[in-house]
């Protein structure tokens, strides 16, 4: 922990019971959660009783990386036969393979991508002859999904909403017989992977304390992402042993089109009254006039935790803002800034252009 700051090393010695690491962005998260894992792995917990799971493949490898790393010198190995690193997707399709009898699949189901998702819903509208210019594919397709990601199956969606109207009518004879031809094909597709998980655990008890027995000490990055059944398997995960840190920002959150819900993070102390709460404030990627500019534009949230980024590296240059009349004379502005920054001899790798 020679390297980290004292709030970071507060969240990695806090390893007993529920933990909420709000993580400014640049505040070092990752290095903590990889030092947190070293450190219990160092106290003699086990490796296969850590669980991280993170949003992507990327990210997974990358703590992996970090891990082995820091205990190099171990005699533990890292790798997914001791630790678990990866993702909600992969950690339910490892579970739901080990007990495929229970919910009806065979042990080699297919996963369906999003490319086989939509092929599929759009055979399925064919099929029941639904116009795809009065409702487009994708959109039925992104309706099932957040669905799923609300664990409401096609019964709970009938007796939820109804089907007079027909919008709901469609929805409701599409998802199910989408769900007929997964099921025929025994194959699932993502969103599938975490309903049919909580479905397990929830319908299997045994099931459900043998993995939480496994995953003894659960880690969560990007708190603030996760949908509702995301949610769900996660704190019956953690029900037992209690010992869940998670990390995210509310003011990070972005990812609501497609199921999350940042108020999980921000519910965290409801779930967890006795949750120890640290607070990583300290940003090591900017400078204090770009944070500066940042809180007072985060300050209108109207729910939020409240924290104050700072930084060692110094104010750093003013902030700049150009109103311009139209797109090219945007796009002269972006041309005669980089000409300028050349000069000053800034290499062109050293820029970036964000547009939108």
């Amino acid at each position: 922990m020679k390297n980290l700051n004292p709030k970071q090393c507060e969240a990695v010695l806090a390893t007993e019971g529920p933990v909420l690491i709000l993580a400014g962005p640049g505040s070092g998260k990752t290095a903590t959660l990889t030092a947190r894992i070293a450190y219990l792995i160092q106290r003699g917990v086990g490796p296969e009783n850590i669980l991280a799971v993170t949003f992507t493949n990327k990210a997974a490898e990358e703590m992996r990386t970090r891990v082995s790393a820091l205990i190099s010198n171990s005699q533990f190995s890292i790798s997914n036969t001791t630790i678990f690193m990866g993702t909600f997707h992969s950690l339910a399709a490892r579970v739901l393979r080990a007990h495929t009898a229970k919910i009806g699949y065979l042990p080699n189901f297919t996963i369906f991508d999003e490319d086989d998702a939509l092929a599929l819903t759009k055979e399925v509208m064919k099929e029941l002859e639904i116009n795809p210019k009065q409702f487009p594919a994708g959109m039925i397709l992104n309706t099932i999904s957040g669905l799923k990601n609300e664990l409401v199956t096609p019964e709970k969606y009938e007796e939820g909403s109804g089907l007079a109207e027909l919008f709901p009518k469609t929805i409701h004879k599409t998802y199910l017989l989408y769900q007929k031809r997964l099921r025929d094909s025994n194959a699932m597709d993502f969103d599938d992977l975490l309903m049919n998980v909580c479905f397990l655990f929830e319908e299997h008890p045994k099931i459900l304390e043998a993995h939480q027995d496994r995953f003894r000490y659960i880690h969560v990055d990007e708190y603030q992402d996760v949908n509702t059944a995301q949610y769900i398997f996660t704190r019956a995960l953690a029900q037992k042993y209690r010992n869940i840190a998670v990390v995210g920002d509310d003011a990070q959150a972005i990812y609501g089109w497609r199921g999350a819900d940042f108020r999980n993070i921000l519910n965290f102390e409801r779930d967890w009254p006795d949750a120890k709460i640290v607070i990583l404030d300290q940003n090591y990627r900017s400078t204090q006039t770009i944070l500066d500019a940042a809180r007072e534009i985060i300050s209108k949230n109207r729910t939020q935790k409240e924290k104050n980024l700072w930084t060692e590296r110094g104010s750093g240059e003013p902030l700049e803002v150009a109103a311009l009349e139209n797109e090219r004379a945007e796009a002269e502005f972006v041309l005669t800034k980089t000409q300028e920054l050349l000069h000053q001899k800034h290499p062109l790798k050293d820029m970036v252009v964000l547009y939108r």
